[in-house]
């Protein structure tokens, strides 16, 4: 059937050729209000619902995103900040936050924050400019600065780590005190009693935490420590190298506990270098179970804490806060597991017979 001449001119698209609310409307046949409700996403009547989307996609109408967030004060990002997105453990985090805050239609903005407390904090107070909807932010050491800016914050924030009992922020957490003892009470159980700890930043979050997890999980099981057998470096591949190799010169371990998987990776390649058998001579552990520990060779034994989890319930949780300014602050937290792979799946061999000294090749100028 012909359409009417009035149809017609109701139908003229705009100068610059794109068609607009009112082009669907009159597609459709509803009114402009009907129609603006419809393409809102706010609803109407099934068959109104039908006939404006048929319509649209008729016309090829593309909603103006910049109209629809001034009108809705959304934007339709939301922003992750964590201290280095090169970090396997934060890649599977993000991967899981990107999948759930893309089903609500929303975008993903990653800042890396290099740990440094003064970038996370402006970073929270410039969301006084509303450029997101809401952000998940993981930071290894939190301050009273941090405190302030997350509840002075003019958008909805989640904290993926610990907080005070009494922040009155949304938080996922997990215990890695806990999951330092699944990796203590492993390596006791294979033979090993001169268990060896690599950590992070003792100033951090989790630096903190796992050590005190380490000394607590030593003394549970009646071994003596020896601040010989512990060392200190960064949460990255080089530190725990190094680490390891200075923790090497000066004693003897029979098992290496590591703070992160890429600490772990350090410590493999400063053992092998240095001519120990892994896990045969050390038994080797690290945190995160990130693919990186799958990759290796032997395969590294790791205690998850659950990075994809927490990035999946912090995502949740801070679209239910968009949804609902209103609701109580809420905690979630997610159980550490222990994965047992080759590095350590073995018990302690029985000693070697008598017979000329070893020599350990030197680490020096060795490469991987």
């Amino acid at each position: 059937m012909e359409v009417p001449d009035v149809g017609r001119k109701r139908l003229q698209e705009p100068a610059d050729g794109r068609p607009t609310v009112h082009t669907v409307a009159a597609r459709a046949g509803v009114s402009i209000a009907s129609a603006s409700r419809v393409l809102n996403g706010i609803g109407g009547s099934p068959e109104t619902i039908r006939k404006v989307r048929a319509a649209a996609a008729e016309v090829g109408y593309v909603p103006n995103a910049i109209a629809r967030s001034l009108q809705s004060q959304r934007t339709g990002l939301v922003a992750l900040a964590v201290e280095d997105i090169g970090n396997p453990v934060y890649v599977e985090m993000m991967r899981a936050i990107e999948a759930v805050v893309a089903s609500s239609g929303r975008q993903l903005l990653v800042h890396a924050t290099g740990g440094r407390i003064d970038n996370e904090t402006a970073l929270l107070r410039r969301l006084a400019n509303r450029y997101v909807d809401g952000m998940i932010v993981s930071p290894i050491r939190v301050t009273d600065d941090h405190l302030t800016a997350l509840v002075d914050s003019p958008v909805p924030v989640v904290v993926v780590g610990q907080l005070g009992a009494d922040a009155p922020v949304d938080n996922v957490r997990t215990d890695s005190r806990h999951g330092v003892a699944l990796a203590v009470d492993h390596l006791v159980a294979t033979g090993r009693r001169r268990i060896g700890f690599v950590n992070g930043p003792l100033d951090t979050v989790p630096g903190i935490a796992r050590d005190a997890g380490f000394r607590t999980a030593l003394l549970r099981h009646g071994i003596p420590l020896d601040e010989d057998l512990i060392e200190v470096g960064d949460f990255q591949y080089a530190a725990g190298r190094t680490a390891t190799e200075r923790l090497l010169a000066r004693t003897d371990p029979d098992a290496l506990f590591c703070a992160n998987d890429l600490i772990a990776v350090g410590a493999l390649h400063a053992l092998l270098a240095a001519g120990r058998r892994v896990p045969q001579d050390v038994a080797l552990v690290g945190m995160d179970d990130t693919e990186l520990a799958r990759m290796m060779f032997p395969q590294l034994s790791s205690v998850s804490l659950g990075s994809a989890e927490r990035g999946r319930r912090a995502a949740e949780l801070l679209l239910q806060r968009i949804a609902d300014p209103t609701l109580p602050p809420r905690r979630d937290q997610v159980p550490p597991s222990l994965a047992v792979r080759a590095s350590s799946g073995t018990t302690l061999p029985t000693p070697r017979p008598a017979g000329p000294p070893t020599t350990h090749p030197s680490s020096e100028g060795v490469t991987s």
